[in-house]
């Protein structure tokens, strides 16, 4: 289907006029009532059924709900991720100390970009309707993933088939949603290691399946990379020939230890799933092989639940922080040599003191999950938090934290006209418009234009004032604001000649059924979002004035006859017919392949380095040292990575 063709015939749809929502941002906005409208997704918008269902196709969230806008901006996360994790000094093996707490707003994994935890309000008729009639029937707790996939703000292909999955397995998902991102995030302080690597692949598996559905651009990335602080050295297999080693016999005080511990990781294991299938009902229905699940808590005793165990989280990070504190502490008192020694007490103070003070900071925003616990909080850190807030080194994450448009996915449709009867599409290259083209794959680009017209299509467009100086630069022909809509700009409808009105239309969107051959998305019409205007229309030229965006002097020349301004515009030019997604994913490769390379060489270095022997000879036992001191005399190690170096055998 082409990319720009006459706009379909309209008719008003008829919406059920309902109140709009106030709700709560968070789990406990809903969870008292088993119909209630909490759950897990990764938007803020949600979706119905379409035409011909129970709710109608032309309604739309309330206009202006706070549920639409970000509860963090975008670049708090990347602020963060500098200073996490943090290594403490002091001796090789050194594990990385996460400094944040389990399930904490600007660390945990589901925040970055995830299915968190979200409200879904009552649906709400179009502008100027909410409030007028009764609020409709709420869908329940665990069937927010029914109303995701189609509703985030830039899904994937594969969010298509996952959206036609069964009722039951989507329920089943938002369990295991609450699951690795409640219950799971404690064990990131675990003092067993296999505890502490089941919270790594679970918060690693959820990532990928959103990363497979959506398109969170780096939030995920972002994501994974903080939650390799849970692995060591010895899961990475960093050191050479450290998988081969052989098991030698231990104590029975080791042996029992290893028994106890495994014991306590059965035990963990055990509660996880009884917790699950005790607050979630789940049970087995053999004949139709399914697995039914509901809430079986009420809104109070989630409250409660959470007021008992957020204080005891927090004394959990602090008592973590504390074992490797002065575990890095006995690792110093192992270093030999006075200025070794010297250097590494230095390392251990500075670091030692950054960890503990963003440790603190951390607490004020995971405070925030439960009031009372806020208010507990020792002061010092209430302080420390006010004199660094502004530089975001903390920040209670959770990007969408109600869901909205439960009657469909409103659209903005941009049209363009030479006549001003005769109108024409303009389509973006990774939002939802042409009806055939299939979802994008665009992580880990940010398309932000896209990402904004989601927003503003939750609205009336007078709440997004940066949607009227858009319709200007297009009325304009702005070269570089048509690039943001089509990078190619031979694929934008108005290439050659501006078009001399621009309107935009609000529409509901719906994914087609398996059955729709060539077709991705199934829309509604539902109303005028931008009314139709020219260059020095008096209503263009209102909105200008009111959102203050009048050009009020031309803006300056910029010179080019710097060699740097040269070379960046050369580069822009090169890269500019490029697709934002296809040129990072080439970098991304480029990076892979050349750590696949080193990877490949590093035996060869490590072997050849005069250095290697010694570490060999470090970890050998002592009594191995003597057995082998003749064996060693008559036989010369060979080197993998030299055919020069070969075994020779004395003769006697």
């Amino acid at each position: 289907m082409p990319s720009h063709r006459p706009v379909w015939p309209r008719g008003h749809p008829t919406c059920k006029e309902d109140a709009a929502a106030s709700g709560q941002g968070a789990l406990a906005a809903a969870v008292g009532d088993p119909d209630a409208a909490v759950g897990s997704a990764e938007t803020g918008a949600g979706h119905g059924p379409g035409p011909g269902a129970a709710e109608p196709a032309g309604c739309t969230s309330g206009p202006g709900s706070p549920a639409a806008e970000p509860t963090a901006p975008p670049r708090h996360l990347p602020a963060a991720l500098g200073r996490l994790p943090v290594g403490l000094p002091g001796g090789p093996g050194i594990p990385l100390f996460p400094v944040g707490l389990p399930a904490a707003r600007d660390w945990l994994p589901g925040r970055a970009g995830g299915p968190a935890e979200a409200s879904l309000p009552p649906q709400g008729g179009p502008p100027g309707q909410a409030g007028r009639g009764p609020a409709p029937r709420r869908p329940p707790l665990l069937a927010a993933l029914t109303y995701h996939y189609e509703t985030q703000c830039l899904p994937t292909p594969a969010a298509w088939f996952a959206h036609h999955l069964p009722v039951w397995l989507h329920k089943l998902s938002v369990v295991a949603t609450f699951l690795i991102e409640i219950a799971v995030p404690p064990l990131f302080f675990a003092p067993i290691r296999r505890l502490r690597l089941a919270a790594f692949y679970s918060q690693v598996l959820l990532q990928v399946l959103i990363i497979i559905t959506g398109n969170y651009n780096f939030f995920n990335l972002m994501t994974l990379v903080l939650t390799t602080a849970l692995l060591d050295d010895q899961h990475l297999a960093a050191e050479p020939g450290h998988g081969s080693r052989k098991k030698t016999a231990t104590s029975w005080p080791k042996a029992l230890l290893a028994t106890l511990s495994l014991l306590l990781e059965l035990a963990v294991y055990g509660l996880l799933a009884y917790g699950t299938v005790h607050y979630f009902g789940l049970e087995v229905d053999w004949q139709q092989r399914t697995i039914h699940s509901r809430t079986t808590f009420t809104f109070h005793q989630f409250s409660q639940w959470l007021k008992t165990l957020t204080l005891p989280t927090v004394w959990l990070g602090v008592a973590s922080l504390v074992w490797e504190l002065l575990s890095a502490l006995w690792r110093w008192t192992q270093v030999r040599g006075w200025l070794r020694k010297l250097s590494a007490v230095v390392q251990l103070s500075l670091v030692g003191t950054a960890t503990v003070a963003l440790f603190l900071i951390s607490l004020v925003p995971y405070s925030y999950v439960e009031p009372g616990t806020h208010g507990r909080l020792w002061t010092g850190a209430h302080r420390l938090f006010g004199a660094v807030e502004h530089l975001q080194l903390a920040n209670s994450y959770g990007l969408f934290r109600r869901m909205t448009g439960l009657g469909g996915r409103p659209e903005v449709v941009l049209e363009g006209s030479y006549d001003g009867h005769h109108w024409t599409e303009i389509e973006f290259m990774y939002k939802p418009g042409n009806l055939s083209r299939p979802p994008p794959v665009v992580a880990p680009h940010q398309p932000r234009l896209d990402w904004q017209m989601w927003f503003a299509a939750l609205g009336p467009h007078t709440h997004s004032p940066w949607f009227t100086n858009l319709v200007l630069r297009l009325l304009q022909g702005k070269e570089p604001v048509i690039r943001l809509v089509q990078s190619q700009v031979a694929r934008y409808p108005f290439h050659k000649q501006p078009p001399t009105y621009v309107r935009a239309q609000r529409y509901k969107y719906w994914f087609s059924q398996p059955g729709e051959q060539g077709q991705w998305w199934r829309r509604q019409w539902v109303e005028e979002f931008f009314p139709s205007v020219s260059l020095g229309d008096p209503t263009l030229e209102t909105l200008l004035r009111q959102f203050g965006l009048q050009e009020k002097s031309p803006p300056r020349t910029r010179s080019a006859n710097s060699t740097l301004a040269q070379a960046l515009h050369w580069t822009r030019t090169q890269l500019s017919p490029l697709e934002a997604p296809a040129l990072l994913w080439g970098l991304l490769m480029a990076v892979g392949a050349v750590r696949v390379v080193q990877a490949l060489l590093a035996p060869c270095s490590l072997w050849s380095s005069p250095l290697a022997p010694v570490s060999r000879e470090k970890r050998r036992p002592a009594s191995q040292k003597d057995s082998g001191a003749a064996s060693e005399q008559a036989t010369t190690a060979p080197n993998p990575c030299s055919s020069s170096s070969r075994t020779t055998r004395r003769k006697k």
